[in-house]
């Protein structure tokens, strides 16, 4: 099969790959239907996270079950699937408390490599979600982005206790952020501050349920939220970068007795004790247990009800993985989706 291999800093590379097999029982084998560029791909892309490569890429996939193993039950072949960038067995006590992302037994499905045309998702049964049929072909794009990033935005909303009546800010306008947004607003929040620099992607934040829009950033983006609100800041804040800078404007924009919900992946990030003390916020978040909400997101886009496959601005074939890699860097795409 064909598949793409981080070979160093910006070198990636669509190669030929074995094809995967069952090595597990309750293993399952998919041929993908879809898959994309993740926001955090871009820290290993840029040598920021050094892994030692040459190492497979992708953890978002939708796809077709070809095979599964002796063990698994739900799950069978034929059926369109979706599954979380954590395989879960979705039995363990942790994942009951719906934290599947941590999992006693979760294996990271990045190890695996999604951005090709087989992938085997480990722990099928726990894992996978069907759709009551193969989706209509405009639906992929909204069911790949609940792989990963809407079931993450979901969840920072979820953390940072979003609800009726509530304003929230949202800090990083990537694809998790506007999907923040769009969480925040199937959530019932009154008020949707996001903070973006970018008139294409500021649209899609208004089109996704933003009612106001910060460009300031640091100091003087916590400065215009504080002015929105009152000098209060807002009840929430979801954090989607990862950075220090994103950390501490989402801790500083929330008014005391807040919540953020952050999912951003930590880069760096030290919080300062006194400052957090008397800040009286609480922080809730990390990888997301996108499989708590998968069979949720799968409704409402079966359904039409949302439309989160819009942060998908360019398309490729897989084989023009590179060029995904290099839009996203450079900013020219807000994620790209990429068709084996």
């Amino acid at each position: 099969m064909r598949g793409a291999i981080l070979h160093g800093p910006g070198d990636v590379r669509v190669e030929d790959r074995p094809d995967p097999v069952l090595e597990q029982p309750t293993d399952a084998i998919i041929r993908l239907s879809a898959t994309c560029v993740c926001g955090s791909d871009l820290w290993p892309y840029r040598g920021i996270d050094r892994s030692g490569p040459p190492a497979p890429m992708g953890h978002e996939y939708v796809g077709i079950v070809e095979a599964v193993g002796d063990q698994v039950e739900t799950i069978k072949p034929g059926q369109f699937v979706i599954g979380s960038f954590f395989a879960s067995d979705n039995t363990c006590e942790i994942c009951r408390a719906g934290y599947q992302s941590r999992c006693v037994r979760a294996e990271p499905v990045g190890a695996v490599g999604t951005q090709a045309e087989l992938a085997r998702i480990p722990l099928a049964d726990g894992t996978l979600v069907a759709t009551p049929e193969v989706p209509a072909d405009d639906l992929l794009p909204s069911l790949l982005a609940a792989s990963d990033v809407l079931g993450t935005g979901w969840f920072a909303a979820s953390a940072a206790e979003v609800g009726p009546g509530k304003t929230v800010a949202v800090v990083g306008d990537g694809a998790v952020g506007l999907l923040g947004v769009l969480a925040a607003k199937q959530l019932g929040a009154e008020r949707i501050i996001a903070m973006s620099r970018h008139e294409s992607r500021q649209q899609l934040a208004r089109e996704f349920g933003a009612t106001d829009v910060v460009v300031e950033r640091g100091d003087d983006g916590v400065a215009r939220v504080k002015e929105l609100t009152g000098g209060l800041g807002a009840h929430s804040a979801i954090e989607a970068v990862g950075t220090q800078e994103s950390m501490m404007q989402a801790i500083r924009s929330t008014r005391p007795g807040g919540h953020v919900g952050y999912v951003g992946v930590s880069h760096d990030v030290a919080l300062p004790g006194e400052e957090l003390f008397f800040a009286e916020v609480h922080l809730h978040g990390g990888p997301a247990p996108v499989r708590r909400f998968l069979p949720e997101l799968i409704d409402l886009i079966w359904n039409r009800r949302i439309d989160p496959g819009k942060v998908f601005d360019l398309e490729l074939p897989l084989e023009d993985a590179a060029e995904g890699y290099r839009a996203m860097d450079e900013r020219r795409a807000i994620k790209v989706l990429l068709r084996p």
